[in-house]
């Protein structure tokens, strides 16, 4: 398997430093000091903080997206892919990129420039979700409940337990069938 790249090493050491030490020691030194890399080999790929914390929501997103294009082209296979995406099948506990998003998203808290990139890709799924051909109030409505059941389980809030999981993730999905009927 080939050994990661500098830059996949620095933003691992650097979602490393948030799950292990807090946002508030996330700090360019502890990164390259994570990672094995000088602090010049840090610079040359993120002159700053916000420049690495920027990459690591780019990184977080580019997957996410990635996932995205998997959507076929009938109605609601967006907010489908959408739904997938975001809440698995099963119930689990929370998976190792959950701890890291969460963590990343306390980090970016405290510079809350560093949420302007998350919000033009959020603007930019809710615009694709709102032309997905389906009512438009719908699919808001089912992408709201879906990010606010991955804010629950981000944050600890009570997400739906292993009875109600897949129940609640198959009347979502049906909720988009049955607008996409309509």
């Amino acid at each position: 398997m080939p050994r990661p790249s500098s830059k996949d090493r620095l933003l691992d050491a650097a979602a490393d430093v948030l799950l292990t030490e807090g946002a508030e020691s996330l700090t360019l030194e502890a990164v390259a000091r994570r990672a094995g890399i000088s602090k010049g080999g840090l610079f040359y790929h993120f002159p700053t903080k916000q420049a690495l914390v920027g990459a690591m929501v780019a990184r977080l997103t580019d997957a996410f997206d990635q996932a995205l294009a998997t959507a076929g082209g009938r109605p609601g296979d967006f907010l489908r892919a959408y739904v997938r995406a975001t809440i698995p099948e099963r119930h689990a506990a929370s998976a190792p990129a959950d701890r890291v998003t969460a963590a990343l998203l306390a980090g970016v808290l405290v510079d809350p420039a560093g949420l302007e990139p998350l919000r033009a890709r959020f603007a930019a799924w809710q615009a694709r979700l709102a032309d997905d051909g389906i009512d438009p109030a719908a699919a808001t409505a089912v992408r709201l409940a879906v990010d606010g059941w991955w804010a629950a389980r981000l944050l600890g809030l009570s997400e739906p337990g292993p009875d109600l999981h897949e129940p609640t993730r198959r009347y979502l999905m049906e909720a988009i069938d049955r607008a996409a009927r309509d």
